[in-house]
């Protein structure tokens, strides 16, 4: 398996649902869901999703990177990497038990 790319352009949603209803071309116009965003690079989405994204919305989020999709087990997986390029806010423990 490839390395993980951390410095590309992400995109985080609130549900895997929200990829389908934000059509490319109207990302940028439109009201964004949410918890939705675009991030300049996957290692921030990562880390807005695992640190400052609301509890009850990171169950159901989804990180798209190119054509690739992560799901929350996905998501913390790149962010517990040795490669993860950031450093690490510790968590609480509430926020661990809603993960």
């Amino acid at each position: 398996m490839a390395a993980f790319d951390y410095s590309i352009v992400a995109e985080l949603f609130p549900t895997r649902s929200e990829i389908k209803s934000v059509p490319s071309r109207r990302r940028h116009r439109r009201a964004s869901p949410l918890g939705y965003g675009r991030f300049a690079s996957a290692a921030d989405a990562i880390r807005f999703a695992i640190e400052e994204l609301p509890p009850e919305l990171l169950p159901d989020a989804c990180l798209q990177v190119d054509e690739e999709k992560f799901d929350r087990a996905g998501i913390r997986r790149l962010y517990e990497s040795d490669q993860y390029p950031l450093a690490r806010r510790a968590t609480t423990g509430t926020r661990t038990a809603v993960e």
